[in-house]
């Protein structure tokens, strides 16, 4: 930490921080509020992905599941169907066998400090620190990629993936957290640790941080860019997708593949069926797209049949194949790019979105 007295430091850090995020922290619809399991649905649905595009999805899954034994109670098709679009799709899967459990067992009841609810499927140190500390208080430290970048700068370090770099960060953020007071009717914890998350996501920007908006800028060490372990470069694949449409009794379909069940990447999701590359050379695509599904960036190409050639060529069973109403897509756990490409055709109406709100935070 810098280099003043410890205790003033970390007091002035907290004033400065506290203060800034009262000013400026954006306007999300998980903020604000102190229900645990909109905070649960909004802290999952936030790792490894964009704001905006769990804003698209936030109100939506909360409209079909509002609360966790409404969750608990659905198939795991539709917490899918609600859930596609945001990927990592393992994460839905968990979260709808936790809620299970705590409808089954814990009536109805989710727990409320940060080691019990570190028991359930899916939520892990940084899941139970934020519900605890955002919705009960507990004075614990909330650790994401933003906060350990702030807390990097803040005390000159470089990245560090170590065990040791890892404990150093979580005690500098620990040493950060005020503590709980018995007669303080605030959230001390809870605001603290949505503002160091607040920071590193709009001030404390992994790339051209912006230092003379910072409200600690006095007290960091680096006030730049820290050094970072170099990046895997992403690899780049093709990848050909058969869409093939067909018009019964006024009903538009459209011919899906369903994943298998033991699949290990999105398990029994809905797909637009995969073609072999040799079967659409000299072929022109209805569209072509950039896919990115974690570090591979996926050039696809979507390929219209309007006969029976290119549906010979899939290679999956024909029982994985399953004609399927526009108006039901909605309603199917389909997979990301599925929804992309079929929304991209206006096969499939985009899902509802707070427009201002989005626009907002893509300009930001």
């Amino acid at each position: 930490m810098p280099t003043r007295t410890k205790a003033f430091d970390t007091l002035l850090f907290r004033n400065n921080l506290s203060t800034w995020y009262t000013q400026h922290a954006r306007k999300l619809p998980w903020r604000g509020i102190h229900n645990p399991y909109k905070t649960w649905v909004s802290e999952i649905m936030l790792q490894q992905t964009r704001v905006a595009a769990v804003i698209e999805h936030y109100h939506d899954f909360l409209t079909r599941f509002p609360t966790v034994t409404a969750l608990a109670a659905a198939s795991e098709s539709d917490v899918l169907a609600a859930w596609s679009g945001l990927g990592y799709y393992r994460r839905a899967r968990m979260m709808h066998k936790a809620a299970q459990f705590v409808a089954e067992h814990l009536d109805g009841i989710i727990p409320t400090t940060s080691t019990e609810l570190r028991k359930l499927s899916g939520i892990g140190d940084y899941t139970c620190a934020a519900i605890a500390s955002i919705c009960y208080g507990e004075s614990i430290a909330v650790v994401d990629g933003n906060v350990e970048r702030v807390l990097l700068r803040i005390t000159g370090r470089p990245e560090d993936t170590t065990s040791a770099g890892k404990a150093f960060i979580q005690q500098q953020a620990a040493a950060l957290v005020p503590p709980r007071l018995i007669d303080d009717s605030t959230n001390a914890a809870g605001d603290h640790n949505q503002a160091m998350m607040e920071l590193g996501a709009t001030i404390c920007l992994p790339r051209g941080p912006l230092c003379l908006q910072c409200p600690v800028y006095d007290l960091c060490i680096t006030r730049g860019e820290h050094l970072t372990a170099p990046r895997g470069k992403a690899r780049t694949l093709p990848a050909a997708y058969l869409l093939e449409t067909r018009t019964r009794k006024h009903i538009t379909e459209v011919l899906l593949e369903q994943r298998p069940a033991e699949a290990s990447l999105m398990a029994g999701m809905y797909e637009l069926p995969p073609l072999p590359a040799d079967t659409v050379i000299g072929r022109e695509p209805v569209l072509s797209l950039r896919h990115a599904i974690t570090n591979t960036i996926y050039v696809v190409q979507i390929f219209e049949s309007t006969d029976t050639t290119l549906r010979a060529n899939i290679p999956a069973s024909k029982t994985m194949l399953h004609w399927t109403s526009t108006a039901e897509l909605a309603q199917l756990p389909l997979t990301g790019l599925a929804r992309k490409v079929l929304q991209r055709l206006k096969i499939m109406s985009p899902r509802s979105q707070p427009q201002p709100l989005l626009e907002a935070l893509n300009k930001s």
